[in-house]
């Protein structure tokens, strides 16, 4: 057993080994059936998590910015327990739906906001093998539920019965249908480096030190920061939060909604920040690789169940550190620049962002191939960094290509054949 808390892996632990401090095995059904209560429930956890960390992380972080301490009465000193005290306040605050709203679409609104985010952690992958769902086209599946984010508000603005949530979601519903094509389109071109759509694999192709990380690649490494420009916008956050531009349109989308729906929001918009975080985490920094070697070497010297499960264990952590410093680039970033207009994100996106992401996907598909022609190989391949952009690239611990047939000179050929 490589990864007890792998797809799939849990389920045949239990039927094999059975349930621990028990004993008792299950069958294959009813293991298949726990292991997936289970795995719902990790994600499940980890998906409210970063809404009150990183509330509070905000928080904290604008406070230092502006001059000011932030939280320091909830939970001691450092005010640890104020995102726990504002969510028992919104829980118990009245939730009050808008005479002129259809009632069915303004409740139905915030879950389908809240379940977009949530889909899209099933196929992110925290350390090797750990992840709800191991998928060829795990990228596809995240970027694909993580659009499905905006239907939520538009249905939100048009459902209110307000003219402030209606342009609000007008907004939202135009900048993340263009957002979203440079962002897809740089998310792509760690996946043609790594030749896989699966996402545990392109974190595993770039274990064994920082030299191996898609950051390096030329173009990869500006493909990052557009990515990151666009995952921010497709988050709502300033200085893109046009569809909740307070200055403009009052609350946007959200100006109808109160108290535990409202609140529903804001948890989807913190999952959906570290969601995007970890998918550049994935792409380009590395998974959860050190960048010292130090984590590969050792799972690689020692094939025991438990300290490759601790290794794993420690990849984790990795993940987590890499993916919340992303997030609080994002809370840096809106803290520091000021909101722009409408017409300048929407500029901003068509003008530049989309040509430069068709530019850096044509320069990572082109890279190898000239690489190739100066190196004067004949085969076409992928590549990656340093030594693996003339190599053929292979998951560590599984076997290459096939090796090649010896070449045969025609002539040689011909002279067997007439001796025989």
């Amino acid at each position: 057993m490589d990864t007890l808390l792998a797809a799939n892996s849990l389920a045949e632990y239990l039927h094999t080994n059975g349930v621990p401090f028990c004993g008792c095995k299950l069958d294959e059904s009813t293991a298949m059936i726990v292991a997936a209560i289970v795995h719902v429930a990790l994600v499940g956890a980890w998906f409210g998590l970063p809404a009150g960390l990183f509330i509070w992380a905000e928080r904290k972080v604008s406070g230092r910015i502006q001059d000011r301490l932030g939280p320091t009465r909830t939970g001691g000193k450092f005010g640890w327990l104020q995102s726990l005290a504002d969510g028992i306040k919104l829980l118990q605050k009245e939730d009050l739906v808008p005479k002129e709203a259809d009632g069915l679409m303004f409740r139905l609104a915030p879950y389908i906001v809240v379940v977009a985010s949530f889909v899209g952690y099933i196929a992110l992958p925290f350390s090797d093998g750990w992840a709800a769902m191991i998928i060829d086209v795990g990228l596809f599946l995240t970027l694909g539920v993580l659009s499905l984010e905006v239907l939520g508000v538009i249905l939100a603005g048009y459902s209110s019965g307000s003219k402030w949530a209606l342009f609000g979601a007008i907004r939202e519903a135009a900048q993340m249908v263009s957002y979203e094509i440079p962002m897809a389109i740089c998310a792509l071109c760690p996946i043609v480096t790594a030749g896989t759509l699966n996402l545990n694999e392109v974190a595993l192709l770039q274990s064994g030190g920082v030299w191996n990380w898609n950051i390096l690649h030329p173009f990869n490494f500006f493909a990052f920061f557009v990515y990151f420009t666009c995952a921010t916008a497709s988050c709502k956050r300033a200085p893109f939060d046009l569809a909740e531009a307070e200055s403009e349109l009052v609350a946007g989308f959200l100006t109808e909604y109160s108290g535990f729906r409202w609140s529903l929001f804001f948890l989807a918009e913190y999952a959906s920040m570290f969601l995007v975080s970890g998918l550049a985490t994935v792409l380009f920094l590395g998974g959860w690789d050190d960048g010292l070697g130090i984590l590969a070497g050792i799972k690689k010297s020692s094939p025991d169940g438990l300290v490759n499960f601790l290794a794993n264990a420690l990849g984790l952590l990795i993940f987590l550190v890499k993916g919340s410093l992303l997030v609080c680039v994002q809370i840096w970033v809106r803290w520091t620049l000021p909101r722009l207009r409408i017409d300048q994100v929407m500029t901003t996106c068509l003008k530049y962002l989309i040509p430069m992401s068709c530019f850096l996907f044509a320069g990572t598909v082109a890279y190898p191939l000239v690489l190739v022609k100066m190196s004067g190989q004949t085969s076409i391949i992928g590549g990656a960094v340093g030594e693996r952009l003339v190599k053929p690239r292979s998951v560590p611990g599984t076997s290459s290509v096939a090796p090649a047939t010896p070449h045969v000179p025609v002539a040689a050929a011909a002279d067997g054949r007439s001796g025989q």
